[in-house]
């Protein structure tokens, strides 16, 4: 035997424009006002261009630090070994 979904009712408080706003996202949408809260809520942040766009750049300096870091080893690596070339020298 099935048994029956439960709900329960959900009271929240906000300004008139606010219900007018999620009555009309609803609308858009096609679905009720509870329905377009439950999606809303119940949906996981998708990763929109602004986030790809970010990631994508967060890459990018990882990749040219890495590099700018390995090129200033080398040249405090070189630097050393004019140094101790010229302390030879003299």
């Amino acid at each position: 035997m099935k048994t029956a979904v439960k709900t329960e009712r959900i009271t929240i408080l906000g300004t008139p424009d606010f219900k007018n706003f999620l009555t009309r996202e609803a609308k858009k949408e096609g679905v009720s006002l509870s329905q377009l809260v439950r999606q809303r809520c119940e949906k996981k942040p998708a990763n929109n261009d602004d986030e790809e766009l970010l990631a994508a750049l967060v890459e990018e300096v990882h990749a040219a630090t890495v590099k700018a870091s390995l090129s200033l080893k080398k040249g405090l690596d070189d630097a050393e070994k004019v140094l101790a070339k010229i302390k030879k020298a003299t």
